[in-house]
């Protein structure tokens, strides 16, 4: 068995030099046009990866300085606002106006606390208490002793108090 020959016929020669032309063309324009859009997508990937070092970089740098301001503002705490609030006022069938009048008065008497450290007022607790408690209070002519039954030390001096009669 004999293979023909093709290769002598000048149709078949411009037929296969024409495909292996079109092929090496094909392939060349292939890689030029893969070439360009690697090069577009490395391009890419680098712009990114130095935008993500530099949000990394701002990143650091604002966490460190909301840490430093975060223990800077820790220490710095201080009380803003004083709320007393007396509990029993009912037992004793005491008007709301009278009630108002000792929680102003009791405010008045503990108002040098007011934008002082918290450190400062957790450990004068005890005097806090102490002046709450050693002063009687007159109302409708009858002597009340202040009991504090609660006290929530924060920007806020929340104090709960008990009127009791006073002998």
């Amino acid at each position: 068995m004999r293979i023909p020959p093709y290769f002598y016929s000048r149709s078949f020669q411009r037929f296969f030099s024409g495909v292996v032309i079109g092929a090496i063309i094909s392939w060349l324009i292939f890689l030029y046009m893969f070439g360009r859009m690697q090069e577009e997508q490395v391009k890419v990937i680098r712009q990114q990866e130095e935008l993500i070092a530099d949000l990394e970089k701002e990143k650091n740098i604002w966490q460190e300085d909301f840490k430093k301001l975060n223990e800077k503002n820790k220490e710095l705490l201080t009380v803003q606002d004083i709320s007393i609030k007396i509990t029993n006022g009912s037992k004793y069938k005491i008007d709301a106006l009278s009630i108002f009048e000792v929680q102003e008065k009791v405010k008045e008497d503990i108002s040098n606390v007011l934008a002082k450290d918290l450190h400062v007022v957790y450990t004068s607790k005890d005097l806090l208490e102490k002046v709450i408690e050693n002063k009687p209070v007159v109302i409708n002519d009858r002597r009340y002793q202040l009991t504090v039954r609660k006290m929530v030390i924060y920007t806020t001096l929340n104090i709960e108090l008990e009127l009791t009669l006073a002998q």
